[in-house]
């Protein structure tokens, strides 16, 4: 199986304010580059994007290194807060299923994959988890 790294940001000007995301995805020399902006967003939900877009690149099952500078990021992941959000979303359709949608509709995407997930701490990298669920 592949193993891909993927490497996220997000960040928001303002918050809410104008953001943008980026996500770099590397396989052995290969490297790919996904980015975007939003005009009214805020940070963490442009995190939360750059994590989105990075997988919905990838075209095959993979094992995927992530790498976040986001708390937000890894503890929506590995604390179970994807979880959460779904089961709020079945309960109340209105509040949160708006503002997380992107992610809830990719969680079960993002779990099909061997992960180990990393918060980037200035040139420092350290191991949150290994594997997910």
């Amino acid at each position: 199986m592949k193993e891909v790294a993927i490497y996220t940001d997000g960040a928001c000007s303002g918050n809410p304010g104008e953001g943008g995301w980026c996500a770099i995805l590397m396989y052995k020399q290969r490297e790919k580059v996904v980015s975007g902006y939003n005009k009214y967003t805020t940070n963490n939900r442009m995190e939360l994007f750059a994590v989105i877009q990075g997988l919905n690149q990838l075209k095959e099952p993979c094992i995927v290194n992530l790498y976040s500078d986001s708390a937000y990021v890894v503890n929506a992941i590995t604390q179970g807060w994807l979880d959460a959000w779904q089961k709020k979303n079945v309960e109340n359709r209105q509040r949160r299923s708006q503002k997380h949608r992107p992610l809830e509709n990719s969680a079960n995407q993002a779990r099909t994959a061997r992960r180990e997930i990393y918060q980037s701490q200035g040139a420092r990298r350290q191991r949150v988890q290994q594997p997910l669920r």
